[in-house]
């Protein structure tokens, strides 16, 4: 078995219903975890939290976000819990955002329970503060992203995470954002908004981290089972106090970037992803082109393909390709984004984590999402270095040549699809549709475009670029939640993005 680190992600979407129900009957230290889980957040005065993962539930889910942090929580413990008893043991536990508190409870360094209370003390101070700020993804290394955030010239406004050598993370006052937005256009650097419940990392929300402090219960902590490398402090962590070191990261820098190179060159091969898609893989993939990643719980079957790996099958199969569930198609959701043909030179990519759910939330990030975290250059930009094209979690945004506006549908093609007896005329209408408009925006023949194809891992399409051409199949059929739509995204077919249309048209028209 080669050496593995267990990746945990921040804030991302929330997780599909029914996801830890397999996990849940087969292994009893996934029950003992959600136990825990669920008898912290009834102490909070929350709802259980494994009762939506394990069940089916019908309707709308009673949203707050630490009801979303613990189901994050949920997800990574039960993940690593699989793992673990299918006979895989890191080497290292790297958590990006909040991941690290999951990361520590994983590892021992503090109880389930307690690493559950201090998520929710963690949510609850950022919401009390209530600042107003938002983050960015920016598709370019650190240095010109820092850059950028020096050019605004604002105190708040910082290079919150370094994630991969094109994808960067800023935080800041959404003026100061709006900005920078502006300017990373002007420059050709692909950017999207991250749709976080509490932005982070930046000095804005120091009142939230020393309120923390004076308001988190204290934990015991120490003695963990495994090494928990910090994306923050930039090495491993000790005995140190797990309410100190969640308080320290709301304002700091988070590099993932640097600690995932450091891991790779000790020796470190494989990277697990402890949640439900590839999100810190995908940074993973774009850092060191050639590792391994495995995102169990994106497999049609989890405890399989965590077998394969134990067995050494997975060495036969090129680390990219991933035989991804098919989830429903939730009708909210995290952040992300769109190419043309081929420039002479390549534009930046952007990696960036899925969205979030966008339920209504306090005035607060999804780590740099969409979804939480989730920079400032100065400098007259330089074109980055080339580096080997890796997949994502978010990619490039098409180059700055002007599109055409986008075509809303005809009368005739309207007329056309209401009047489709049945689902399956209605589909194949919508993805000839799409096929035609995926096709001349990225100049393939649309008859190339298959409909099973993955857009990123067959097709090659990166996260910015599907975010935009999602945006543009919503407005042509009038359908603007689809744009929240992250299922269509983390493993997105044209014949998926179809379906999903001709659904919410049905339910649009039923209502």
């Amino acid at each position: 078995m080669v050496d593995s680190v267990f990746v945990m992600p921040g804030t991302v979407a929330a997780p599909r219903t029914g996801i830890l129900r397999d996990l849940h009957s087969r292994y009893e230290t996934v029950r003992e975890a959600l136990t825990r889980i669920d008898k912290a957040a009834r102490e909070l005065g929350l709802p259980d939290i494994s009762t939506r993962l394990l069940e089916d539930v019908a309707g709308e889910r009673p949203y707050s976000p630490e009801v979303q942090y613990l189901e994050i929580f949920a997800v990574s413990l039960s993940t690593y819990h699989l793992l673990v008893a299918e006979g895989v043991e890191p080497v290292a536990i790297v958590g990006q955002s909040i991941g690290e508190l999951w990361a520590l409870a994983a590892a021992g360094h503090v109880s389930v329970g307690d690493a559950a209370r201090l998520a929710v003390a963690r949510s609850r101070a950022l919401t009390r503060q209530a600042w107003p700020g938002t983050m960015l993804a920016v598709g370019v290394d650190g240095r010109r992203a820092e850059s950028l955030a020096g050019l605004i010239g604002h105190p708040h406004l910082v290079l919150a995470c370094e994630n991969t050598p094109r994808q960067s993370v800023l935080s800041g006052p959404r003026r100061q954002i709006d900005e920078a937005e502006r300017v990373a256009e002007a420059l050709g650097w692909p950017s999207v908004r991250l749709d976080v419940p509490h932005p982070t990392h930046t000095p804005a929300v120091a009142q939230a981290a020393r309120d923390l402090l004076a308001t988190a219960p204290r934990v015991s902590y120490g003695g963990g089972r495994w090494r928990v490398s910090s994306p923050w402090l930039g090495r491993d962590i000790g005995d140190e106090d797990p309410v100190e070191l969640v308080a320290g990261a709301l304002t700091a820098q988070v590099r993932m970037l640097h600690t995932v190179r450091a891991l790779h060159a000790a020796g470190a091969d494989t990277f697990i992803e402890c949640g439900e898609w590839p999100v810190v893989t995908r940074f993973v993939e774009a850092s060191v082109p050639g590792i391994q990643s495995v995102v169990p719980l994106s497999e049609h079957d989890p405890v399989a393909a965590v077998r394969a790996l134990v067995a050494g099958r997975t060495e036969t199969v090129p680390p990219q390709v991933r035989t991804p569930a098919s989830p429903p198609f939730p009708a909210t959701p995290p952040p992300v984004a769109a190419a043309p043909p081929v420039p002479a030179r390549p534009a930046p990519t952007l990696v960036l984590p899925p969205p979030v759910a966008t339920t209504p939330a306090p005035a607060v990030p999804a780590v740099p999402t969409v979804p939480a975290v989730p920079i400032a250059p100065a400098v007259p930009p330089a074109p980055p270095a080339p580096i080997a094209p890796t997949p994502p979690v978010l990619s490039v945004l098409a180059p700055p040549t002007p599109q055409a506006p986008v075509t809303p549908a005809s009368p005739a093609t309207v007329d056309h699809l209401s009047s489709a007896s049945d689902a399956d005329g209605q589909y194949a209408v919508v993805l000839t549709e799409i096929r035609a408009l995926y096709g001349d925006y990225l100049g393939y023949p649309p008859e190339l475009l298959g409909d099973d194809d993955g857009l990123e891992s067959d097709l090659g399409v990166e996260s910015l670029k599907q975010v935009a051409l999602l945006g543009r199949v919503a407005d042509r059929y009038g359908l603007p939640d689809l744009r929240a739509n992250t299922s269509l995204l983390t493993v997105g077919t044209l014949g998926r993005i179809a379906q999903a249309v001709v659904q919410a048209r049905g339910e649009a028209t039923a209502r």
